[in-house]
């Protein structure tokens, strides 16, 4: 995934014409501002940001998937905002692996309960988790994040819980992406790699 923050959209554009087919937006006003501008045939876009309640209406329509759900709260907007609209959206419970208090996601002890409430919903389906691990000073601590992450992942996925398909692992960016592979990451995170050092 091209992750698109700052980046304008004619360079967005040319990443697409380059072979990039998916987009990751992290801020919903940024998105908005930059949407028309981008050639979207053949594209998917991903929110992948903090997604307040407020925000869902604005977005539900022009992403394909949200990464970033983190409450139940999160999780009944956006059934209603797809309901309202005869949409479906696919969804990623965010996890917060390393218990940080500044970062938004699930505790790995609230997961489970959190999606057997999502699977209730006609409208939503999750299709695998995601997480930002902690900045480590070395590889070791990072594997030990996303091996932590992978097992909760196959946890999960065992259980076989109703209206879910855990097919999705979103964790890795531009400095660890290749240690996030190892620990079984489907879907990587790619701007400064990508796009250099945002302004």
């Amino acid at each position: 995934m091209a992750v698109t923050k700052t980046v304008p959209p004619e360079r967005v554009n040319e990443a697409i014409d380059s072979g990039i087919c998916l987009l990751g937006e992290n801020r919903v006003q940024e998105f908005l501002e930059k949407y028309d501008s981008y050639r979207k045939e053949g594209v998917d876009i991903h929110f992948i940001g903090h997604l307040q309640t407020n925000k869902v209406r604005q977005i539900i329509d022009k992403v394909s998937l949200i990464h970033s759900v983190d409450s139940l709260r999160l999780a009944q907007e956006i059934e209603k905002q797809a309901a309202a609209r005869g949409l479906h959206m696919d969804v990623l419970v965010e996890v917060n692996i390393g218990g940080e208090e500044s970062k938004s996601g699930v505790s790995p002890e609230e997961l489970e309960p959190l999606l057997l409430e999502i699977a209730k919903f006609p409208h939503i389906s999750v299709k695998g988790l995601m997480t930002i691990p902690p900045v480590c000073e070395n590889a070791a601590e990072i594997a030990h994040y996303f091996a932590k992450m992978q097992q909760l992942f196959i946890d999960m996925k065992q259980k076989n819980m109703d209206n879910m398909n855990m097919s999705i692992l979103s964790m890795g960016m531009s400095k660890d992406y290749k240690i996030a592979i190892q620990h079984g990451s489907t879907l990587i995170r790619i701007g400064t790699a990508m796009f250099g050092d945002r302004k």
